[in-house]
């Protein structure tokens, strides 16, 4: 019992020590007068702080009664750390804070047993844990947050730095905390949105404030009650099911980006131009039709295309001369007419056979890190070049020019103002239609006009729908929002793929056969594994799933609702899902799908 309150005196020590704040600055009136050691010091004593408690959680047994208690502490820790470390190492952050699920090291082969934050979350509060795999979780989140805390201390805090952090917890906040991705047992992650609103006034006040209280004393005024505002409406309303999304995200947070993007311009420290991140930094909100940097996702040859340039690569799109047989175009499987998709369960290949999976539509498809259904294409350009070399697609070959294509002579033209030549190879035929590809994108759908305060005529169905979506329904935790698909906030650089079940017809009596992500690397942890695809003008794009199966957006909502594969009975060892049954309502359901019609915007398809 002594040896116990002990440890409770040990470990009450060292969070008073740890959190022990320097306040000393001088008073900022120009920008070259800001200090930023302040804020540095803040957040490399945070991650000292979250350090230190895994060593003390390293003393217990995993079901010590302060083992808990001490894991929120640590999580918080990190949260307040966590824009700075994910700005100077986004890959250790992420392994630090990401998916309790097994990892397959492309380099070696192995297969690596889930590690960070989440994974310790899993063993402590629920039955799996034991004290083993504690202690080894422990050891590599030590090794994380060292990693971190070494950067912090290292590496000097600058305005850029600064700026790209905090835009970056603030698209944590929408995209992953609200939805619960952060703590999926708990459901701590609202109650920890609060945490991260006040530590960003924190280190706000430790930098920037006096700078913006000189030059703009009201802007400065307006964000400190934004956050007030924020922080006190989480605090009445914590029950993670229960939540307002929809509420706090356009009532609460928004008007915290705004005063964000508003505060760095004011600053005059940093002009937000950038193409190494996929924001646009002056975009107000995340619901913007240009919120995202499409520059990002573009290969770096092809970034700020001309509109010439667009304008090739569309001709190119719809021209059937780029198939061997010269009956099919990219146009061929990818109506504008059905949001880019083509409405047919399976698609057909160039001799009208059936081909083996579903078109996906191409609308908003550039911002994704993996293409076609298995996620075997890393880039948009390969995945065109693959259409190219499909024997039962264009059947043609990429190193060697389309010459049926200049039977049309305006050709050699666009090709000249374009690339300076007549190409010999298809590489600029892929890279011009690739860049038509990634203009089609469509951010102003009902659901982003609402959100950003254009309309207010959300029904209470789609507000519902919208926080079962963020919530109890579990959707955002693998389609993020706002872009609603698997690539992961906030540094995009990888498109999740799932293990769900998908059965073989609509009857679900059988699993599909098809393996999917299995045959790139042949490990069984991908057997059945399919990209996870924007839900964004969904109700354009029917029939559902990569084998088509499923008409109707009731179909799809009682696949996951019942569990997805294993919930219907399948063998599924390596299932993804983070539940087993969802139990929603069929009330609950009904919002749910009213909100997915919300998503659509086919503006796009009408210019076109």
């Amino acid at each position: 019992m002594l040896k116990h309150s002990f440890k409770i005196i040990a470990v009450l020590f060292l969070l008073i020590s740890s959190c022990k704040q320097k306040q000393s600055y001088t008073k900022t009136t120009t920008p070259e007068d800001v200090n930023w050691q302040p804020a540095q010091e803040y957040y490399l004593e945070q991650m000292t702080l979250a350090t230190n408690l895994i060593d003390s959680l390293n003393t217990l047994k995993i079901d010590d009664s302060i083992a808990k208690p001490l894991f929120f502490k640590l999580r918080l820790a990190f949260k307040k750390a966590e824009p700075y470390a994910g700005v100077l190492n986004s890959s250790v952050t992420h392994k630090a804070n990401g998916p309790a699920l097994p990892i397959y090291n492309d380099d070696s082969g192995r297969i690596v047993a889930p590690i960070g934050l989440q994974k310790i979350e899993e063993s402590l509060f629920t039955e799996e844990g034991n004290q083993k795999d504690f202690l080894r979780e422990l050891y590599y989140q030590k090794g994380f947050l060292n990693n971190l805390k070494e950067n912090i201390k290292k590496r000097e805090l600058t305005p850029k730095r600064f700026f790209i952090g905090t835009h970056q917890q603030l698209m944590r906040i929408v995209s992953l905390a609200l939805a619960g991705f952060d703590t999926p047992v708990t459901g701590q992650s609202i109650t920890e949105t609060a945490v991260s609103l006040k530590s960003l006034h924190k280190v706000y006040q430790l930098s920037l404030q006096d700078l913006i209280i000189s030059n703009n004393e009201q802007l400065d005024r307006d964000f400190s009650k934004n956050i007030q505002r924020a922080v006190k409406y989480i605090n009445k309303n914590t029950d993670f099911a229960l939540f307002d999304r929809y509420t706090f995200i356009r009532d609460y947070l928004n008007p915290i980006t705004r005063n964000w993007v508003e505060i760095r311009k004011t600053s005059e420290l940093w002009d937000g131009k950038t193409n190494a991140y996929p924001f646009n930094f002056d975009a107000p909100t995340f619901f913007e039709e240009d919120s995202f940097n499409t520059n990002y996702f573009l290969d770096v040859n092809d970034r700020n295309p001309s509109e010439e340039k667009i304008a090739l690569g569309k001709k190119l799109f719809f021209d059937k001369n780029l198939s061997n047989n010269q009956t099919m175009s990219c146009a061929t499987c990818h109506l504008p007419s059905k949001g880019y998709a083509d409405g047919l369960s399976l698609g057909n290949d160039n001799n009208k056979a059936l081909l083996q999976r579903n078109t996906p539509t191409l609308l908003n498809s550039i911002y994704q890190k993996a293409f076609f259904w298995d996620g075997r294409a890393n880039t948009i350009d390969d995945q065109i070049s693959a259409v190219f070399k499909n024997d039962k697609e264009f059947n043609t070959d990429v190193h060697r020019f389309s010459g049926n294509i200049l039977k049309d002579t305006t050709y050699s033209k666009l090709f000249k103002n374009v690339f300076g030549v007549v190409p010999n190879s298809n590489r600029e035929t892929v890279r011009a239609i690739s860049v038509y590809v990634s203009t089609l994108i469509g951010f102003n759908s009902r659901f982003d006009k609402d959100m950003r305060g254009e309309t207010s005529n959300f029904t209470t169905q789609e507000k519902n729908g919208f926080n079962l979506f963020m919530g109890k329904a579990l959707c955002a935790t693998c389609h993020f929002v706002p872009l609603t698909n698997g690539t992961v906030p906030p540094f995009y650089k990888e498109t999740e793929k799932e293990v769900i079940g998908v059965p073989k017809t609509s009857k679900n009596k059988a699993l599909d056969n098809d393996r999917g992500f299995y045959w790139v690397f042949e490990e069984d942890i991908h057997d059945k594994m399919f990209k996870t695809p924007t839900i964004r003008n969904i109700t354009l794009t029917a029939p559902y799933m990569h084998n088509g199966i499923y008409n109707t957006l009731d179909e799809v909502v009682n696949f996951y609702n019942l569990g997805g594969g294993a919930g219907l009975g399948f063998s599924l060892e390596h299932q993804t899902l983070p539940f087993d049954e969802l139990n929603l309502l069929e009330s609950e359901q009904k919002d749910l799908i009213a909100f997915m019609h919300t998503l659509t915007d086919n503006s796009v398809a009408e210019k076109n």
